[in-house]
């Protein structure tokens, strides 16, 4: 069977792949999708996304032992453990943690998805077996695949719109079709592979983070197939599975 790939530029759009049924791949580079993969990659026990930061204190009310973690203006927002900031997220301070996070883009991105039977999450990290996993699972249940892009305050999201290219180069190609915005984003990786890391950092909202001080988590995200798992998002909470 051949699965067909297509891209939701804006986060606004997710309620349309969600009614046709596609398994989607929600994508926000910098920095939720890659702090969803670095945490539970480095034993975290899962992730709950929340839309508002209010949301994330009455859960963690609820359940003290659990972390908060995110930002809002791309800050730590004050009485949280961590901020967004993915490489914070590797020491043993998470391992077996359940995590509450709450981003701007990412957190409502994914969210805005969960109406699929099936929402992954994906990242540079775990290219590679993000392609693989969602491959072998759409090709099964005979489904098509659909990336959502984060963006910035649902604003086209270079960065974003590279990864979804990345995944895409590590789809088996005799098995997939891509449209037209899918073709264009496996353009652009294949025009970006070779100085990945530069082009990342000439995005916008990569400008802004160096600007605030986080250059080393544009770093950090920019790396390629560093980490093997594919984090699903089922019944509000993200749990990671080897590829």
């Amino acid at each position: 069977m051949v699965v067909r790939i297509d891209i939701e530029l804006a986060a606004k759009d997710a309620i349309r792949p969600a009614k046709r049924g596609d398994l989607i791949i929600v994508i926000d580079v910098l920095r939720a999708t890659t702090s969803i993969v670095t945490a539970l990659a480095n034993g975290a026990k899962s992730v709950i996304p929340t839309a508002t930061v209010k949301e994330a204190f009455k859960i963690g009310k609820e359940h003290p032992a659990y972390l908060l973690v995110g930002e809002r203006n791309d800050h730590k927002p004050r009485g949280f453990d961590f901020g967004n900031s993915p490489e914070t997220l590797t020491n043993g301070s998470i391992q077996g943690k359940n995590i509450i996070l709450t981003t701007t883009n990412g957190t409502k991105a994914l969210i805005k998805s969960e109406e699929s039977d099936c929402v992954a999450i994906g990242a540079f990290l775990n290219a590679k077996a993000v392609a693989r996993k969602t491959a072998e699972i759409a090709g099964k249940k005979g489904t098509d695949i659909t990336f959502v892009l984060a963006g910035e305050k649902s604003h086209f999201s270079l960065e974003d719109f590279l990864c979804a290219g990345a995944i895409t180069a590590r789809f088996p190609k005799s098995t997939v079709e891509l449209s037209d915005k899918t073709a264009g984003a496996l353009l652009a990786f294949k025009g970006a592979i070779h100085e990945l890391l530069e082009s990342i950092r000439n995005c916008k909202h990569a400008q802004d983070l160096v600007k605030k001080g986080f250059s080393r988590d544009v770093d950090f995200s920019g790396q390629l197939d560093i980490y093997d798992i594919v984090p699903f998002f089922r019944n509000g909470k993200a749990i990671s599975l080897s590829s």
